[in-house]
């Protein structure tokens, strides 16, 4: 017989669980009965060292059978210590229902979420697609295709977020309308919204960070009139069902004509007022036919499609409809200020 097994062989495993047993009866709490299974059945116990010595099968499976023994001992007795805890807490700790509950004030979306929700489901309603391009693009597709050629302003590290080399953050959501382009043959109705970045000082009308929804629509046969329906069914959608939508001509280096659309004041109707500037007509944004060139670019053939391009800044659209007078305000998180919405 080895040193081990004479170790095993000379623990009286009755008396220790005699021993074992009275010490249960002694538990009054949890914290005790945790002491008492380190006692007895903790790695360091005489019972977790003897069945690590242990060589022969039978004295192995009698030591198993008093391990369990012992174990379901104190499972037994946490059983009642837990239900008789949970007796007197609901004995000694009474709740009255008839006492009114504890309000949890609702949340809402963020009024520029709600605005862009809105357009949404506007253009869905229209069967357009709604796209979420990646705010982070290259030199091609926010410029290049665009018909933005080395000199424009725009490429000007005064007015661009440069990252690396000629990675950008977009400055509009149009490379969304580029990458759709360059993956579906026409016709492409879609629209696509998002956050854009430019180098902006901050004020009450600019601000680095803000929003856009641009349209497209290429087919075979869209013209201005096409344009201005829908740019028309947007207003009033947005603005109320007497709004009538004005074009000035502009430049833009991806629509050729390019035009500036305004909407009637919702306001005053036309007659002038601050909003509007006395004019009657509140900017909406840049519009204009598909340059033939940006066509060419993505491998459609202007002489058998053409489209439409628009985009509107949804900041500006939330300060005309709810008379917000700073652009700031939206990125404050005043609760005072959202909780209106």
């Amino acid at each position: 017989m080895t040193d081990n097994e004479a170790t095993v062989a000379a623990v009286d495993w009755e008396a220790y669980e005699r021993q074992f047993e009275g010490a249960l009866k002694e538990v009054t709490s949890l914290d005790d009965l945790e002491k008492l299974r380190v006692e007895y059945l903790g790695r360091k116990s005489a019972l977790a060292q003897a069945l690590r010595d242990v060589r022969d099968r039978e004295t192995g499976m009698r030591l198993n059978a008093l391990r369990a023994k012992l174990q379901a001992g104190v499972d037994s007795c946490a059983g009642r210590l837990q239900a008789a805890a949970l007796e007197r807490e609901l004995r000694e700790e009474q709740l009255d229902v008839t006492l009114p509950g504890e309000h949890i004030p609702r949340g809402n979306y963020h009024l520029l979420t709600q605005i862009r929700r809105e357009v949404e489901d506007i253009f869905l309603g229209l069967g357009y697609q709604v796209v979420d391009g990646d705010e982070v693009e290259d030199a091609w597709h926010l410029f290049d295709a665009l018909n933005m050629g080395p000199a424009h302003v725009t490429r000007s590290p005064l007015h661009t977020l440069y990252l690396n080399g000629d990675i950008v953050l977009r400055t509009e959501t149009s490379p969304s309308q580029i990458r759709v382009m360059e993956e579906t043959k026409p016709p492409v109705y879609m629209v696509s919204l998002g956050r854009v970045y430019r180098r902006d000082t901050v004020d009450p009308t600019h601000f680095p960070i803000f929003h856009q929804v641009e349209g497209l629509a290429v087919d075979r046969g869209i013209t201005l009139a096409d344009l201005k329906g829908t740019l028309l069914h947007l207003a009033r959608a947005l603005f109320g069902e007497d709004r009538e939508v004005r074009f000035a001509t502009d430049f833009f280096p991806f629509t050729e004509p390019s035009m500036q659309a305004s909407v009637s004041c919702f306001l005053c109707g036309g007659a002038g007022c601050r909003v509007c500037k006395e004019s009657g007509w509140i900017e909406m944004g840049g519009s204009g036919v598909v340059d033939p060139n940006v066509l060419v670019n993505v491998g459609y053939d202007p002489e058998e499609v053409s489209g439409f391009a628009f985009g509107l800044g949804l900041e500006r659209i939330a300060m005309l409809r709810h008379g917000v007078p700073d652009l700031r305000m939206f990125w404050e998180n005043d609760l005072r200020f959202l909780r209106q919405f």
